[in-house]
């Protein structure tokens, strides 16, 4: 496992503009959460601060720079990844990965509303515009935003590190500037002035709701760590961190200039720190930094969908890819569901004062289960001494329990809005995962030696009209020597499908993201062959694109006599003669379910109905593909008695 990568400075831009997104924009208005319409006083400021400086070390440093960026998968970050590395490892690992997902994917309908919303409020801070309503003006920003999405960000990507580095520098600027008159509040990092608030301060814990504001992207940072490499995350972070606490140290000593038992009165301090002069470039650049925090969680929730759907966690939908660069794709139905989302937050809310309410929450989820997934992997994988594994686990869930318990305070103002989502999205994952293990399950295989001479038999039966050249069956027997018997079923149905070849394939999701390779096992000669196709869980499926390209090295190779066998084609038509054939599933109506199995395995299929085709999603062209059909029976209803009823006899 390896995520590094040359640091260079212009890996470090990159690194700025795609992983600090969320984070970066949380000065916007984590201080402001915290004051609210709170009096001002020492203890309340220092303190806030105090607590703020210490998640950003313990959660952010700590947690995800130095432990967790640890856990990649073939340089590969994120919940799904971290999965992926462990899930062999122990029972208990799905329920709590769906979890995590589905918060992280609600944190993606709030992340773009709060960020956008809070840097155009800015307006209403410039004399003349105090009235001005930014609801339609954030709605327009955020419509902009998703509509891109299916161009691609290739095209403006170049400027997002530039523009983040800008954005950093006016941070620290505007924070030295202020610290300068003030030096004093520089006391205000000693963790003293945190255990003040939290143990003496009247509502203290319950601020920590709002602390927690400033490490909620701490958990998108790991996500992306594929695009940057650990190193130059790591590197570009000291940077990052010193601009993000400057700046939260230049908004303290102004709000502390304002004196005692004042009270902010709708002021934001990060906008009043600026010179009067530079407000409104000062609001240009922070709506810059707001888009570009808002495209990363996007596209940090296309690339989960993604994995989600390769891994049996999510429908099969459709999936494009609007450039060339690896890895960035853009998913139509996510797009649209984000941005309904986003809509609805901003018309529900209003203001960003009131999406804080709703924000953090779910994102308390994400981190707890991905410390959850990380004791896996710091016991299976790096093999740490379980004592110093025992205590960090207790340190993160202290921790981040007190910020869940904060958070839960928030859930009656708002936090109901992601936890709905949260609940959505996990219902979806839930059945589609469970739906596909019951399938499984209740898959029956047979031995193929049984069928190999009728195989034979019906290949050289030249009365039965032949169905095609090369048929090939999509199988999920992993055993070379197995095969559903739903295809033999196919194969020798009343209409027998003769055909000169017959392939059985099998495609495998790996556990690494790219992994692109295969094998090939002859069954019966010339006759009978097995592919074993492995496939990355980044990857998109191009079935009959790899399959032929493998028949095309079989010749090139003179293997398994292809090179001399007919393929079907013509003088009248040079293409081979290949037939897909996939055996759908339907609910067979001869079942007989408990309440929890009927809501998931019909949702499972509604589902199913609603998704992508499988000739899309398996990457075939519909004029090569064959469906049938077979019942899916789980629990058969009760055997009955049907009694016949005597003619009457005629008087």
């Amino acid at each position: 496992m390896s995520a590094s990568k040359k640091i260079t400075a212009t890996s470090l831009l990159v690194a700025l503009g795609i992983i600090y997104g969320d984070i970066g924009t949380s000065p916007l208005y984590v201080l402001k959460a915290i004051v609210g319409d709170r009096s001002i006083s020492q203890e309340l400021i220092y303190g806030g601060i105090s607590c703020v400086f210490w998640t950003i070390c313990f959660q952010t440093t700590f947690k995800y720079i130095f432990l967790t960026l640890k856990a990649d998968n073939k340089g590969e970050g994120g919940i799904m990844s971290l999965y992926a590395l462990v899930n062999k490892y122990g029972k208990y690992t799905v329920i709590p990965t769906i979890l995590g997902a589905s918060t992280l994917l609600a944190d993606g309908i709030i992340t773009p509303p709060i960020s956008v919303s809070s840097a155009v409020e800015g307006l209403t801070q410039v004399k003349g515009l105090e009235h001005i309503s930014t609801v339609p003006i954030v709605i327009g920003i955020l419509t902009l935003l998703f509509v891109f999405q299916r161009f691609g960000t290739h095209k403006i990507g170049g400027l997002f590190g530039p523009m983040m580095f800008i954005w950093f520098m006016m941070l620290a600027i505007l924070g030295i500037s202020q610290v300068i008159q003030n030096p004093e509040i520089i006391r205000a990092l000693n963790p003293v002035h945190a255990y003040n608030l939290l143990t003496n301060y009247k509502e203290g814990f319950w601020l920590l709701g709002s602390v927690f504001l400033a490490t909620t992207g701490a958990e998108a940072l790991y996500a992306d760590l594929g695009h940057c490499g650990r190193e130059n995350i790591r590197v570009s972070w000291v940077f990052v961190k010193f601009c993000l606490i400057v700046n939260y140290l230049g908004q303290a000593s102004w709000v502390m200039d304002l004196g005692a038992n004042e009270l902010l009165d709708g002021r934001n301090p990060f906008y009043e720190i600026m010179p009067d002069w530079f407000r409104l470039p000062g609001i240009a650049i922070s709506t810059a930094a707001a888009i570009i925090a808002s495209q990363a969680l996007i596209s940090g929730s296309f690339t989960l969908i993604n994995e989600a759907m390769n891994m049996n966690f999510w429908p099969r939908v459709e999936v494009s890819q609007p450039s060339e660069i690896k890895g960035q794709i853009y998913i139509p139905s996510i797009n649209f569901i984000l941005w309904l989302g986003c809509v609805c937050v901003v018309l529900y809310f209003q203001n960003s004062s009131h999406m804080e309410a709703a924000y953090g929450l779910a994102i308390t989820l994400t981190m707890m289960v991905t410390s959850y997934l990380l004791t896996y992997f710091l016991i299976y994988i790096l093999r740490w001494n379980i004592f110093l594994i025992g205590i960090i686990v207790l340190l993160f869930a202290i921790v981040e329990i007190s910020f869940f318990v904060a958070n839960m305070l928030k859930f009656p103002e708002g936090g109901y809005i992601t936890i709905m989502i949260s609940v959505l999205f996990g219902f979806i994952m839930h059945s589609i995962y469970k739906g596909r293990k019951i399938s499984n399950k209740l898959t029956k295989y047979v031995p193929i030696e049984k069928y190999t001479d009728k195989i034979k038999q019906l290949g050289a039966d030249q009365e039965v009209p032949r169905f095609s050249t090369h048929l090939i069956y999509l199988t999920k027997a992993e055993n070379d020597w197995e095969i559903e018997e739903k295809i033999m079923k196919s194969i020798f149905s009343k209409k027998p499908k003769r055909s000169d070849v017959y392939w059985f394939l099998h495609i495998n999701r790996t556990d690494e993201p790219y992994t692109l390779t295969y094998d090939v096992k002859e069954i019966i000669d010339d006759t009978l062959i097995k592919i074993n196709l492995n496939i990355g869980f980044k990857l998109q499926i191009r079935t009959e694109h790899y399959f032929k390209k493998i028949v095309q090295q079989l010749i090139a190779n003179k293997e398994l006599q292809m090179h001399i066998r007919p393929d079907g084609s013509t003088k009248y038509n040079a293409e081979p003669d290949y037939k897909f054939i996939l055996i759908e599933k339907f609910l067979s109506v001869d079942n007989n379910f408990g309440f929890q199995d009927n809501i998931l395995i019909n949702a499972y299929f509604a589902l199913k109905k609603i998704s992508l085709s499988d000739e899309k999603s398996f990457g075939l062209e519909k004029s090569d593909v064959q469906f049938e059909m077979v019942p899916l029976l789980y629990q058969k209803s009760p055997d009955f008695v049907l009694k016949r009823l005597q003619p009457k006899a005629e008087n």
